[in-house]
This record gives C-alpha cells, structure tokens and sequence, in this order.
C-alpha cells in the first residue's frame, strides 16, 4: 500500500507516493535487529539513497546500521515496529527530502567536499540553499554523497568516446582532439558548484553560509560535552529566547537545537522552569505546542515535565500546592502527560526533585486525582501499560532546585507507543 511522501497532505490524488515501510524482526536477545525489506523502494521513492534514510533511523534511535546493497538489506539494530519507522520517516523527508519553499519533494541534494556543506535545490519552484547539517545524518551524507546525475552523465560520455577513439584512424584520432574542448566545457558545467553566482546577492549569501558553516563546526562540538554541559547550553538559548521576546514563536527552533544537543527528553523540565510559575495553568494553554514537541509518545519527557511540575510547586507553594489535582487534570487534558505515567508516578514518592516531606504532600494532594484516573481506567476496562524504557542517566536538581547534576538509574520496561499526533494542526 503506499502513501503521499508528504503525509501532512491529505489529497488522495497526490502525484507523489512511496511505498509503506515493511519491517521485519529477526534474531534474539542481543542478536534482535530489524530488516527494512523494501528500503530500496521506499528510497527510490524520495529520490535518496536507501542508505539515507537507515541511517537516519539509526541516528534518531541510537542503534547501528547495517547496509547490504548487494542483497537489499537495509538493517537496523533492536527491535523497532514499522509504524515507528514509518513516522520517524516523515521527519527524514522534512529535513531531507521536502523543499522548504514549496514542500513538493522533487529536490536533490549537492555535496561541496571541500567547504563540507549540503546544498538543496528544488526542480519545481527553483528554490537554491543550504541544509542545516547540525543533525548527525549530515556527517554520513558529507562522507556518502549521491551519486551526481551530471557525474553519470560525464562518464557516460567519456565512455563513448573512448570506444569511438579505439576503433578510428589516426587522422579521425584528431578529429576527437578538436571535439574535446565542447565536452571539457560540458563536463566542466557539470561539475561546477550550482550555487557559485556572481550576483551580490549570492556572494552575500556564501558569506553567510560560510559563517554558518563556521558556527555549526562549533556546535558539533558540543555534543561532545557531558550531558550537564549540554542540558545547561539548551537552558541558556531557552533563555535567551524568552528575554529577547521570540519564546512563544519558537516552538520548532528550541525542539531543533534540543535535539542538536540531544537533550530532548530532558527539555520538559528546562521549559517548566523558565515558561512557568503561579500561573501555570493560563501557560499550559499558551506553550501546550512547546510541551507537546517533547513529549507526545515520550514517556520519559513526561516524567521530566513531572519532575519541573514538583520544582514549580516548591518554589511557589502556597499557591500552586492546594492546586496540585487541578493542575495534574490539566497537563492529563492537554496531553502533556498520559495516564499511565501519572499513575507511575504516584505509586512512588520520590526525592529527586524536592524534599521527602514535600514531595508526600504533593502526593497527597495528587490523590483524589489519582484516584478519578484509576476509576476511569476501571470503567473503560483499560490495562495500565509499562513504562518507557529509560536511558541510565538522568538530569536532576540539587538542592537548589536550580543546579543541574546528573545521577545513574536502573533501567525500566519499555511501554506501547499510542497513535500519532499532528502537533503541527493543534
């Protein structure tokens, strides 16, 4: 069965389709990976190499990849279901395929070697730029580029006339030295940089993509720093944002640079404590977009989001812990926190974030909540599921509540994933 390249549009008469991912899990225990069986269709689709996506895959899971073009074996370690793939492709085609411009998926991609840049240009509206190459696919891309069609073309010729050359006479041997010229000139144009104008504005715009591509040789580097380092990096462009007035527009750059800083799961609680106070629940309306980039289908996010609410609470008791249920039943109506993350965590007072003491009164005062939620499981016959696997680090507070340090956790049962979301329509 396929589907629209781009699944935010709904016309069934859309021109542009690829196939639906077909995934299958083999092996066992440390062995389990899964084969995306039809990669090489899936990719011809988006005009990319199959290798493009796989490795997306495995960048955004944080497992390894493994290529067999030969035998069409596109592999992805773990065990990942093919409607998870399927969703984790529409970002891949966001960020690689779609034309910023247009969104029509007719773009190719153009790799400068030497000043280690991605072009994009677009068939369709003409559209000419640079791709952000702060994801981690961008590495592999720089090192992997697509083949050039002028390349193949190129050699195409060459081919051509290398035949013609063995089987002519010395005097049509130099016919072919006075035709050489036309196709250097030819090979030349295809091998020239297609964004090398020499119009002001385009040497404007090489300059800053040159310093662009100064700055984001710099930020790679900070995925090399402690995950403190980089959760206190994302909290001060957090900030930045907010005193420069631009926080309620910038939903997708502060979820862009947490996932540059990978540090995505542990965002909920920056944004808690910086978009937050008294008046949390006018400000869950007003950054719902905000919140739910992090934490629709994560789990983890949520228990962060939880955690900054606990903070919330110690820093402005008086009026927000009378206020603890209500609270709860709003962050559960916007769907920020799903019910059997709430339920998690109300089995178990925990201090990470505030004291002992306080913490059993947020409990308490959490309870008649808690209590509507079980009761309506109950109704509606529903089984509570695990929780998401967590990685065996987590962010927390000291004793400050708003110093940062990271502590070692036992790991946990990964949970279902529940259906998708369109965060862009809300």
């Amino acid at each position: 069965m396929s589907v629209n390249v781009n699944r935010s549009v709904l016309d069934q008469f859309y021109r542009y389709k690829m196939p639906r991912i077909i995934a299958k899990v083999e092996g066992k225990g440390n062995g389990i990976k899964t084969v995306i069986v039809n990669m090489t269709d899936v990719a011809k689709s988006l005009n990319r190499p199959p290798t493009y996506p796989t490795k997306f895959f495995g960048c955004e899971l944080g497992a390894q990849t493994q290529f067999d073009a030969k035998n069409d074996r596109f592999i992805v370690n773990g065990s990942h279901e093919a409607n998870k793939l399927q969703d984790m492709l529409d970002g891949f085609i966001r960020k690689f395929v779609l034309c910023p411009e247009c969104d029509n998926p007719e773009t190719d991609l153009h790799i400068n070697a030497k000043k280690q840049t991605i072009g994009n240009s677009c068939k369709a509206c003409g559209y000419r730029g640079m791709l952000d190459t702060r994801h981690k696919l961008c590495t592999f891309i720089l090192r992997n580029p697509p083949e050039d069609t002028g390349s193949v073309k190129k050699k195409e010729k060459k081919s051509k006339k290398k035949d013609k050359e063995n089987g002519s006479s010395d005097g049509e041997a130099s016919n072919h030295n006075d035709i050489d010229a036309p196709d250097a000139v030819d090979g030349d144009d295809d091998d020239q940089d297609w964004g090398e104008e020499t119009t002001e504005e385009a040497q404007q715009r090489r300059m800053e993509e040159i310093s662009a591509h100064a700055k984001n040789l710099t930020l790679s580097e900070d995925l090399e720093k402690p995950l403190e380092e980089r959760v206190n990096l994302f909290y001060n462009f957090v900030k930045q944002k907010k005193e420069d007035g631009a926080v309620d527009s910038s939903d997708k750059e502060i979820l862009a640079e947490a996932e540059r800083l990978d540090v995505k799961d542990t965002a909920p609680l920056i944004l808690t404590e910086l978009l937050m106070d008294e008046n949390i629940r006018d400000q869950i309306k007003k950054y719902k977009r905000h919140f739910l980039r992090f934490t629709h289908n994560n789990k983890k996010a949520q228990k962060y989001l939880l955690g900054g609410f606990e903070c919330l609470v110690k820093l402005h008791q008086a009026q927000l812990l009378p206020r603890v249920p209500i609270v709860l039943k709003d962050l559960y109506d916007a769907d920020l926190l799903e019910e059997d993350v709430i339920l998690a965590w109300a089995e178990k007072v925990s201090k990470k974030y505030v004291s002992k003491e306080l913490a059993k009164e947020i409990h308490a005062k959490a309870a008649p909540f808690v209590k509507w939620l079980k009761e309506a499981e109950e109704e509606s016959e529903g089984s509570g599921a695990d929780e998401e696997e967590d990685d065996n680090v987590e962010v927390v507070y000291s004793s400050s509540a708003r110093e940062l340090k990271v502590e070692s956790v036992t790991p946990e049962k990964p949970a279902e994933e529940e259906d998708d979301l369109d965060i862009d329509a809300i």
